[in-house]
């Protein structure tokens, strides 16, 4: 598939796909430079909470993606953490060395990864059999109730917008997700969630399926003027070690950005 900000017509003018042509018009294609096969190490800091010879735990900042995709080749955690470690290409897989699990682009936070083969097959079976626990804070739109609640609805992929997932009784996924409210303010909530399952965008999703967006989800919600980005924050991170069996617990204060929009509102 050619993108089409990528093709051009004789005026220099883009093109669309469902643009007529003339008899006897031409098109220049412009292909984009092959992208590497593998990740390439990048000298990007890393905001580091725990490391020992068998793992990290990284504290992810918001815009950065955790492995390379369309449209985002380099930049990533991964580019980062291939620089930082370097033994790690290959754990796990050549395209996301050391990922056991996954933040959003936009989502800040903690996020484990693994060193060597035997931790990262660990962790992993911790997180398919709902051994690690994960705890986000996030900002909702309106007053949500009960205060406190589990929410269970099955998830899939939006069939009219592949960007995104939906609420869907058939063809879903299983999913679930806790949450209790740590503060109401007059438009917001503030709560804290722990997802029982681990959808894309199953938070996000389960929010907005109730009328309650998390505050700055353009894509499930509307932008705000509060924070330039969904306001949801992995906090909280609990595992037990794979090699040692030592229980580890971790939490990432909110950043700046968030922790200003609470201010904002006011929060005790």
């Amino acid at each position: 598939m050619i993108d089409e900000d990528l093709v051009s017509g004789p005026s220099g003018l883009r093109r669309k796909a469902g643009d007529k042509l003339e008899s006897g018009e031409r098109l220049t294609v412009r292909l984009p430079a092959p992208a590497p096969a593998e990740p390439q190490p990048e000298d990007i800091a890393l905001s580091i909470v725990y490391e020992d010879a068998h793992l990290l735990v990284v504290d992810k900042p918001a815009g950065m993606s955790v492995h390379p995709g369309p449209g985002h080749d380099g930049g990533t955690l991964v580019n980062a953490l291939l620089a930082y470690c370097k033994d790690l290409p290959g754990i796990g897989g050549v395209q996301r060395p050391g990922i056991v699990h996954r933040l959003d682009k936009d989502t800040s936070g903690l996020i484990a990864v693994a060193k060597d083969e035997r931790t990262h097959n660990g962790l992993s079976s911790q997180l398919s059999e709902r051994r690690m626990h994960k705890t986000y804070l996030a900002l909702l739109e309106g007053r949500i109730e009960p205060a406190e609640a589990m929410i269970d609805a099955p998830l899939g992929r939006d069939p009219n917008n592949r960007r995104r997932m939906m609420v869907r009784a058939v063809g879903g996924r299983e999913s679930q997700t806790s949450y209790r409210v740590l503060e109401y303010f007059p438009a917001q909530s503030y709560v804290e969630a722990s997802p029982v399952t681990g959808r894309t965008h199953q938070i996000r999703v389960h929010f907005a399926s109730l009328g309650h967006a998390i505050v700055g989800d353009a894509l499930y919600g509307k932008p705000s003027p509060l924070v330039r980005r969904q306001f949801l924050h992995a906090w909280r991170l609990a595992f037990k070690h794979p090699i040692d069996g030592r229980e580890l617990s971790f939490e990432a204060p909110l950043p700046p950005d968030l922790q200003a929009a609470l201010d904002a509102l006011g929060a005790s």
